[in-house]
């Protein structure tokens, strides 16, 4: 079966993009950054944690819902999926996490988040080209000459055996877990500046399919959406749960602004049901409902599921993240 992805990327980078070719990727590869904790807690139970079948299960669910054109996952969890035949009659792309920076690495008590970003890789190149075509490699920036250098030279080397194999890639560039001496208020242009650096001495062979960065804020969004906009796809990162309106509002935001992809882990992950969140968010994208009405339809759509909510209604339709609200 053809991918959606293939097909929406190809009207994107044709200019012909309307709203329904807006990609959406669940990102159920959070094992490899939050180890056990990654599949999150069971419903109702703050101090029980679902398992690896648990989270596997979401993981078939999804791709069998079609809501999804991408399912992102440790090279494990796809192996076991490929094995299973999950993606062999689906229009769901499967990719795997090519790399696991030390940035991601959010062990209870571990405190690797507080240091700049280290290059590192789990997954073996020739291991995973049975499995899927497409990774996600990962860069963050700490505005430090040795670090940075380091960075971008193993992006270097990781392009170099690429181009060995038949996988093409995606690049996420994380913002910095702490401060680097850049305000906030420039940090999302700091960032644009190099990921455009880093992309113009590369070539369209070895060139990421699209991006996956934080929202640092409508203008920084636009301006990088707007920089080169048929060979850099730019696309959104999800991160933490907040609420329904959280949601709703930053793929609206970051829609308007340019951005054709979300990649969204936790805040799919954690829903009440990622099913009827992603079918809202597609309802957001093509303008059907305002983020403001989508929390009243997903509530609904729960209460008619017999699925309870985590937040009243009035705590659900609240923006909590300033960015957004900037």
């Amino acid at each position: 079966m053809e991918k959606t992805l293939d097909q929406k990327l190809a009207r994107i980078r044709s200019g012909a993009y309307t709203p329904i070719d807006f990609v959406i990727a669940d990102a159920k590869d959070a094992d490899m950054g939050f180890g056990a904790t990654g599949p999150g807690p069971v419903a109702g139970a703050t101090d029980q944690l679902k398992t690896k079948l648990d989270y596997l299960a979401a993981m078939q669910k999804m791709v069998e819902s079609g809501l999804v054109d991408i399912m992102l996952m440790s090279a494990s969890s796809a192996e076991i999926h490929q094995k299973a035949g999950v993606f062999t009659n689906s229009s769901v792309t499967p990719a795997v996490r090519l790399n696991d920076t030390t940035d991601i690495w959010v062990a209870r008590g571990g405190r690797y988040r507080a240091s700049a970003s280290r290059p590192f890789r789990s997954a073996l190149l020739p291991a995973v080209t049975h499995i899927t075509d497409l990774g996600l490699y990962s860069i963050t920036y700490s505005n430090d000459l040795n670090h940075d250098l380091d960075s971008l030279n193993q992006y270097r080397k990781f392009r170099e055996e690429l181009m060995e194999t038949n996988i093409r890639h995606f690049l996420e560039v994380f913002n910095p877990a702490f401060d680097i001496g850049i305000s906030e208020s420039d940090l999302g242009f700091y960032i644009n500046d190099m990921i455009v650096k880093t992309l113009a001495g590369v070539t369209s062979k070895e060139s990421p399919h699209f991006l996956k960065i934080q929202f640092n804020g409508y203008k920084a969004m636009q301006e990088l959406a707007n920089y080169d906009p048929k060979n850099l796809i730019v696309g959104i990162l999800g991160g933490a749960k907040g609420t329904s309106r959280d949601t709703f509002e930053l793929v609206h935001q970051a829609e308007q602004a340019g951005a054709r992809v979300a990649l969204f882990g936790r805040k799919i992950n954690l829903s009440e049901s990622p099913e009827l969140l992603v079918s809202t968010m597609r309802k957001v994208i093509q303008g059907d409902l305002s983020p403001a009405d989508a929390v009243t339809a997903y509530h609904s759509d729960l209460k008619e599921a017999g699925i309870n909510a985590d937040r009243s209604l009035q705590q659900d339709a609240q923006v909590t993240d300033e960015t957004l609200l900037a």
